[in-house]
């Protein structure tokens, strides 16, 4: 989550960075809380942001297999 060693304020979060995406969401399509993820509480939520937004666009699917 971080952008040549720190961390870019605000935090954003492209929400057509597939690869990125898919890692924080896990099989059955749910996105991972911060525990498993480690994200702070600022780049857990540009990550849902960009989550929902890629589902919305058709780019991630709602639910996982």
């Amino acid at each position: 989550m971080f952008v040549d060693g720190h961390r870019p304020r605000p935090m954003y979060v492209d929400y057509k960075d597939l690869e990125l995406l898919s890692k924080m969401v896990n099989r059955q399509g749910r996105i991972m809380g911060r525990r498993k993820s480690g994200c702070t509480a600022a780049s857990q939520h540009a990550v849902t942001s960009a989550i929902k937004r890629a589902r919305f666009m058709a780019l991630l699917p709602y639910v996982g297999e």
